[in-house]
């Protein structure tokens, strides 16, 4: 059954999909993805468990969690958090990208649920999950509000969703395109669009008004001098929405 096209962009599926063979080379095309994931990890991992009530420094911290991940890729995201103990399925409009993320979850001995679908597939089978990740996915959707009500409706009572994307900032443009891009060609030219960045009240207000809690938001910001991502407060470049759909 082919995904459901709804709020996807078809070209920006194909842009991917045509790098699909990299995205486990950490030399390779998603370099900055693998340079980016540590601290990236680390803040999901601390958060998802701290809003569970769980001892993020355990070997298993999300054992018994369901957790799907949107726009999963090669699954870089998606094997850290099976290893974390969640039970997850990941989610690709790109059967290229399925195909590389089973490969290479069969090869490292995970059971990840692989599907090539998308959230309105998921909604409308009515599955429900404990966490939502919607990781650099929402500055490449057709439909930015719908989106984010799908992914919204997706939450079980007291989950947890996590949005992470690019602020639509002067500084983003100079440092996520040009410099990305364009200098430091960390990034195939044309990767990002930054009319599609999203100011972080663009992306709160549709989570609100689809009912979820606002908890928090975090800026992810990138030392030039020492190679290095760090967490911050600074929101103007790469940043994480967390919010939550009250219990019952």
């Amino acid at each position: 059954m082919s995904p459901t096209a709804g709020t996807v962009d078809q070209s920006e599926v194909d842009r991917f999909s045509a790098m699909a063979a990299e995205w486990w080379d950490p030399k390779g095309k998603f370099k900055p993805l693998h340079k980016f994931n540590p601290i990236r990890l680390s803040a999901l991992r601390r958060e998802i468990a701290g809003h569970f009530g769980r001892d993020s420094r355990a070997m298993d911290p999300l054992t018994g969690l369901r957790l799907i991940d949107i726009g999963c890729g090669g699954g870089l995201i998606s094997e850290p958090m099976a290893r974390l103990g969640a039970t997850v399925t990941s989610i690709d409009p790109s059967p290229v990208n399925i195909e590389v993320a089973k490969l290479h979850a069969a090869q490292s001995g995970l059971e990840i649920d692989y599907r090539v679908a998308t959230a309105e597939d998921i909604a409308a089978a009515g599955e429900r999950f404990d966490v939502v990740l919607a990781l650099e996915v929402v500055e490449h959707v057709a439909d930015v509000d719908a989106f984010l009500h799908l992914v919204a409706d997706l939450l079980r009572p007291g989950g947890l969703l996590v949005v992470a994307t690019l602020n639509r900032t002067l500084k983003a443009y100079g440092l996520a395109v040009i410099g990305a891009e364009y200098v430091l060609r960390w990034l195939p030219v044309g990767t990002h669009d930054w009319k599609k960045f999203l100011k972080p009240e663009e992306v709160e207000a549709p989570l609100q008004a689809a009912g979820l809690t606002l908890l928090d938001r975090r800026g992810l910001s990138f030392n030039p001098l020492l190679d290095s991502w760090r967490e911050s407060r600074d929101v103007d470049v790469n940043y994480m929405v967390f919010a939550a759909r009250p219990k019952d």
